[in-house]
């Protein structure tokens, strides 16, 4: 038994080792110092955009330093308890040992995943987009529990989440929502979500308790800086200005709020409602456009398409990236990777990292990959 965790352990320490040549920790602190020297300077705050990239990379690398080193100090833990369990020939300190190992193999895991993040914007923010398909008020009652399940994920991940617009369905669910993500590579992890979902279930709707077949897409866009180039011309593009529909206290359906911009050459349209004025709503639904726009100057440069998310389908039959079936079996199988998992309710909860890893194994270092493979 101590050769087999001896053996792990070892192994550990060389995943370890591999980790932290790759990420350069050495390199991580001495940037983490330059950037605290950028900040303790008064001037650095006379430019808020600059001031802003500062501390976001800053952020972002006191992240990963604490989080490598609370790895480095559960394997080191593991390697002392096995060291002195086999001095005082102690069983019960030996036996922790694997469950140590276990948090230990997790955390390499997680950090293991961020080395294969490395297209351009994969440490952006991210937009989701959700639209209902095919299906009726089943499929907008789905796009509904996509809605909940990419909010849970967020909510795991310790990202934080705003709804920039919602329609309702006519009976139930969503038509269609739009949500930012704010947190450390998001857009990086939620790209594996770009495509169609087909749900297949007995239907809560219908009074005969047939089983009934629902699509809803997921578009995944980076969330840009600024700085970003996007060009977006004033003449080709229709804003429309309208009534929020959803919550927002007696502001919501007495003023027209809402807005929603048509890019006339693309014909891609985003609005946002989420925000108390015109002129917010209009700012956000301009971020939200940029990002669209970016994505598909992509896809014409790598791949000569013609639309953001990949080759034109519908959300129907046949173009579905994932499926879960909740009758009469239970599992959920994405189409790209052959990844099948059980646990649906799990999974509709929000536990997304096993598809997200598979995709990431399979398709890592295609950047631009829309996920409809």
């Amino acid at each position: 038994m101590h050769g087999d965790i001896r053996i792990a352990l070892q192994e550990a320490r060389k995943r370890a080792d591999e980790l932290g040549r790759y990420l350069d920790i050495d390199g991580l602190r001495k940037r983490l110092e330059e950037l605290e020297s950028i900040t303790a300077d008064p001037d650095l705050w006379n430019d808020p955009a600059r001031a802003q990239k500062v501390m976001q990379e800053s952020s972002v690398i006191k992240d990963r330093l604490a989080r490598w080193e609370s790895l480095m100090t559960r394997l080191e833990d593991a390697e002392v308890m096995m060291e002195l369990a086999e001095e005082e020939n102690d069983e019960e300190s030996a036996a922790e040992v694997p469950a140590m190992l276990e948090e230990v193999a997790k955390a390499l895991e997680d950090m293991e995943l961020e080395r294969m993040l490395s297209g351009e914007m994969d440490s952006a923010n991210a937009i989701i987009s959700i639209n209902a398909g095919a299906g009726g008020v089943e499929a907008m009652d789905w796009a509904e529990m996509l809605q909940r399940m990419y909010l849970r994920w967020c909510q795991r991940k310790g990202y934080s989440t705003t709804i920039l617009d919602l329609q309702p369905g006519s009976e139930a669910g969503i038509d269609s929502c739009s949500i930012l993500v704010e947190g450390p590579n998001a857009y990086g992890y939620l790209k594996a979500e770009t495509g169609v979902h087909r749900l297949v279930r007995i239907s809560p709707f219908d009074s005969n308790a047939r089983r009934h077949t629902s699509f809803a897409s997921v578009t995944v866009t980076p969330d840009l800086d600024e700085d970003v180039d996007v060009d977006v011309r004033e003449e080709d593009l229709r804003i429309d200005v309208y009534r929020a529909s959803g919550a927002g206290g007696q502001h919501v359906n007495k003023t027209e709020s809402a807005v929603r911009i048509t890019h006339l050459p693309t014909g891609i349209v985003v609005q946002c409602q989420n925000e108390r004025s015109q002129h917010q709503n209009k700012a956000t639904a301009m971020r939200m456009l940029r990002s669209k726009l970016y994505e598909l100057k992509l896809r014409e440069k790598e791949e000569k398409m013609e639309n953001i998310a990949g080759p034109k389908m519908k959300i129907d039959f046949g173009s579905q990236i994932r499926s879960y079936v909740l009758a009469p079996y239970r599992l959920i199988t994405d189409h790209r990777t052959e990844l099948k998992v059980g646990n649906v309710d799990a999974v509709l909860d929000g536990d997304l990292d096993p598809f997200i890893r598979a995709y990431l194994l399979k398709f890592s270092g295609q950047d631009g990959d829309d996920g409809s493979r």
